[in-house]
């Protein structure tokens, strides 16, 4: 497996990525694609280099990168804009399809957690998408946030979000917050989760309040019917109190076919990255790839 840094442009920044190619490629050999989307963290480096390797050890090319103001990627620092990250995986995709060792007629996408929503919301108006993959993705964002709160932390949230838009109007700043606080973790994500930031300097700990407003006014299950006839796979954790499992089985009942949903039991959130899940993930992921998007012609 080869790994190259690259660089390409959304919304006029730079984006870092990284370029995955399976050994053996030869002159003219041309394979599917797959641009993975990652969730709130929001940077290539955690998390996804070991789903880029399972599916380059299968024949796949595939792209990960860090979002606007993300890791080493231009842009509003840390901003968590759903429909921005949806123009980056957009021009994502058309970088890794003008690739040599790619067939633009095979791609796919791979989403998890937030980036589960992201991958579905692309797919949606992308038809060069042919497959996707949402694993333990959000639905609705506005729904998901109020599921995971007390009724007081709710009424909270909502008053920090309608004083950040004011003040935004009036100083055209967004005031920066835990990203807990606005993230509500579970026990077990916020372990998982705190082993796994240690080890990235890019993971940060602030975001801007604006995420709020941005979260409840995107709803990928809104346009999921859109992607029929094209294959959609989701994948969900059975005991994920970060990202309820209703989530992606509102999507999937609102998905046309092809469709597959599948139901990790006893598997939480975070738990999804590391094994035994993520064999179980990875096994899911390259049986759907290789019925619906064969790696090689």
């Amino acid at each position: 497996m080869i790994r190259k840094p690259v660089t390409f442009y959304s919304e006029g920044c730079l984006l870092a990525g990284d370029l995955y190619l399976p050994d053996g490629l030869e002159a003219g050999d041309r394979r599917a694609g797959v641009v993975l989307c990652h969730g709130y963290t929001g940077v290539k480096d955690l998390y996804l280099p070991d789903n880029a390797r399972v599916l380059t050890e299968a024949g796949h090319v595939v792209l990960t990168f860090d979002y606007k103001g993300w890791g080493t990627s231009e842009g509003p620092r840390a901003r968590l804009n759903p429909h921005g990250r949806v123009a980056d995986a957009q021009a994502a995709l058309t970088f890794l399809a003008v690739q040599g060792q790619v067939d633009a007629q095979r791609l796919a996408l791979y989403g998890t957690s937030y980036g589960g929503g992201t991958a579905i919301w692309l797919a949606a108006i992308d038809d060069r998408a042919r497959c996707v993959i949402s694993v333990v993705g959000v639905g609705h964002g506005g729904r998901w946030m109020r599921s995971v709160r007390r009724p007081d932390e709710w009424h909270d949230l909502l008053e920090q979000s309608r004083a950040d838009r004011e003040r935004r109007v009036s100083t055209g700043v967004s005031a920066m917050a835990d990203r807990d606080q606005v993230l509500l973790q579970d026990r077990q994500s916020k372990a998982l989760t705190a082993e796994a930031r240690r080890a990235n300097p890019a993971a940060v700990s602030e975001v801007p309040l604006e995420y709020i407003d941005e979260t409840l006014a995107f709803n990928p299950e809104w346009i999921v019917d859109r992607i029929a006839p094209r294959a959609a796979l989701f994948i969900v954790a059975g005991d994920d109190r970060l990202v309820p499992p209703d989530q992606s089985v509102a999507m999937f009942a609102r998905a046309g076919e092809p469709k597959k949903l599948v139901t990790l039991p006893d598997c939480g959130h975070y738990e999804v990255y590391v094994e035994p899940a993520f064999s179980a993930v990875m096994a899911e992921t390259l049986a759907w790839l290789e019925s619906h998007l064969p790696a090689a012609s």
